[in-house]
């Protein structure tokens, strides 16, 4: 089964590619792999939740976020490739969680953005990754995905 035929039916929708909230683009296609700039959360024009995990969210509300921020890797994906069908594998996730000192999960918040794209691209969407735990992400968001992945000729 094809990405585009998965996400159908997984039931999702993927959103429109969210625009650069600052000096940079969305995504950028070099030597047949595509560079997805960091994806927060956001959805319906804003961040419904925000702050950090190990004080304001829980780990389980952290994935749910993480999941968000990968419906936008896609989209952008989708909006480098013209469709998800033409995304040869999943490279590398980057995943960044917004934490308290002590909070230790950011691996298990990462699953969530890790898991939808096995989800959507099967063996093709497991790959390389790094969970980091940050002070403060961008708008205030408690996750923030980038991506790499490849490009099909």
């Amino acid at each position: 089964m094809r990405a585009e035929e998965r996400l159908r039916s997984l039931g999702l929708v993927l959103p429109e590619p969210p625009e650069a909230v600052a000096s940079y683009i969305p995504w950028v296609v070099a030597g047949g792999l595509i560079f997805i700039s960091g994806q927060i959360p956001s959805r319906g024009g804003g961040l419904p939740r925000t702050g950090r995990l190990g004080a304001e969210l829980t780990i389980e509300e952290g994935q749910e976020e993480a999941r968000y921020c990968a419906l936008n890797v896609l989209a952008q994906l989708r909006g480098a490739a013209g469709t998800l069908d033409m995304v040869g594998r999943i490279v590398r996730l980057g995943v960044f969680v917004a934490s308290v000192p002590g909070f230790t999960h950011q691996s298990a918040v990462a699953n969530g953005a890790s898991d939808l794209m096995k989800d959507v691209f099967g063996d093709a969407g497991k790959h390389a990754r790094a969970a980091v735990g940050v002070s403060e992400l961008p708008l205030g968001a408690p996750v923030e995905v980038d991506a790499i992945a490849t490009l099909e000729s």
